[in-house]
């Protein structure tokens, strides 16, 4: 409850029935626009993975993933997906996708040991995607191009919802901010990372912070990042590491920024290596995905998440991550935002 934000005389500017429609507008609308601007066909994508194949995402390394025997295969483990960073990878392989197109999907999961506010609930949705590239494409201005790209169908996606609903004010910026995160170091000293990202998306109203998983020159990285798919060590042409990064977008009513993506580009055999080793992870070598990756069985690419519940809860201008989507949360949080008017689903 500490951490629950309570907007001053929020209002909420859609009833149930017209928060429904627009979740259901803006994720159709959304997603065909990702679809055309990157080249994406849509897959079917799996809600658990086995255990010990290296295939799920470690996220920041602590999360514990929701895990059940398999009654049929002898007990062997499952593991609902924290995200599909990986997975997606081998699906390029296995439809061999050719480079400049790509894949999306509807990912699901369930992430037990989240701190649960206004945007982090137990249950996460995003748009997974992946795209295959070519060696002269792993660069910090391919990287840029397609946060461009990613960046503008949020706006056309705005522009719908406050055609379709008046009430509704748009506030995206036309342009979205490239800042690298040692750069943010000298921008606000002294600050952690959560206030330099919350000062810098203020100061622009949409950024994209490039460089997230390696240690900066304070000795600490931004954020932490699996150090299996994307690539956050090796020299961009801008002087800095890392060729990765989040979207950030400021929400002035519940005022801070919001995350709406983590994406980049994707490790090949010698970053891989690079990345394990100072990690400590080197016996993530002989799982079933690191070998197909080292023996040249995987394609180049460039991928990432982008949140469905949160897009939908900036573009209709909700508080609580609870007005869009159904999940379990504390009774005390039900019963105080219910009577702050935001009830949770």
């Amino acid at each position: 409850m500490s951490k629950l934000i309570k907007p001053e005389g929020y209002k909420q500017l859609l009833n149930p029935a017209q928060t429904e429609q627009g979740i259901k507008l803006i994720k159709d609308f959304f997603q065909a626009n990702l679809s055309t601007a990157l080249r994406l066909r849509r897959i079917t994508a799996p809600l658990f993975v086995q255990r010990g194949l290296g295939i799920n995402d470690d996220l920041s390394g602590v999360e514990r993933p929701v895990s059940f025997p398999i009654k049929d295969m002898n007990d062997q483990v499952a593991e609902v997906v924290h995200s599909l960073a990986k997975w997606k990878r081998l699906m390029l392989a296995e439809y061999q996708i050719k480079p400049g197109y790509g894949l999306y999907t509807d990912m699901n999961a369930i992430r037990g040991d989240e701190e649960l506010d206004n945007l982090h609930s137990l249950y996460v949705d995003q748009w997974d995607w992946e795209r295959t590239i070519l060696p002269e494409n792993r660069n910090v201005g391919f990287l840029k191009k397609i946060v461009r790209s990613i960046y503008a169908a949020m706006q056309r996606t705005e522009y719908l919802v406050c055609e379709t609903y008046p009430q509704i004010a748009p506030f995206l910026p036309d342009e979205i901010k490239f800042v690298h995160s040692e750069e943010l170091i000298a921008m606000y000293p002294g600050m952690t990372a959560k206030e330099r990202e919350n000062a810098i998306a203020k100061a622009y109203g949409a950024v994209f912070i490039i460089g997230i998983g390696g240690n900066l020159s304070n000795g600490e990285p931004h954020d932490l990042r699996a150090p299996d798919y994307d690539d956050w060590t090796t020299p961009n042409e801008e002087g800095f590491n890392g060729l990765n990064g989040d979207i950030l977008v400021w929400y002035p009513l519940i005022d801070r920024a919001v995350e709406l993506s983590s994406m980049g580009i994707r490790v090949d055999k010698e970053t891989l290596l690079r990345q394990l080793e100072l990690t400590g992870k080197q016996e993530r070598k002989n799982l079933f995905f690191h070998q197909k990756l080292l023996n040249g069985e995987l394609p180049l690419s460039i991928g990432g998440g982008i949140g469905q519940s949160r897009l939908c809860l900036m573009l209709l201008h909700k508080a609580h991550i609870g007005e869009i989507q159904a999940s379990i949360w504390p009774q005390a949080m039900r019963e105080e935002c219910k009577r702050l008017g935001m009830p949770l689903i």
